[in-house]
Order: C-alpha cells, then structure tokens, then sequence
C-alpha cells in the first residue's frame, strides 16, 4: 500500500481510508448519492496523471526553449 500510495502521489493514510470504504461499500461521488466503481476510480486516477504529464511537458517544452538559446 505505501508504493502505490507513493506512485499515485497521495498520503498512504488517503489510500487506506479509501480501499476500506471501498471494501465496506461506503465509498460514494461527491454528491453521497451513488457508490464509485473500480472504473470510475481508475479514470479519475488516469486524469490526475494526466494533468501531471501535461504539466512536466510543459516545463520541459519551456526548459528546452531556455537552453536550446545557448550561450549570449
């Protein structure tokens, strides 16, 4: 649980608290109406990758323009 709290970027304590209500099916949306399911998890996971892959290709997209300048 602590690597995978890690590569997702969370605290390990988060990770734990949602597989247990996960398990005892209390993990529900953000309104409280409905449970989440695996796949729902999954895609909001894959966007908050995303979002970081987006931003560190940013900064190296600007990186790359500072350094390709070279030498003034």
């Amino acid at each position: 649980m602590r690597a995978a709290a890690r590569q997702l970027n969370i605290a390990e304590q988060s990770l734990f608290n949602g597989v247990k209500a996960q398990r005892e099916g209390r993990l529900q949306d953000a309104a409280g109406s409905r449970t989440v399911s695996a796949e729902q998890m999954e895609i909001s996971r894959l966007r908050a990758e995303l979002a970081q892959v987006k931003m560190e290709r940013d900064l190296l997209g600007k990186a790359t323009a500072y350094f390709a300048k070279g030498p003034r």
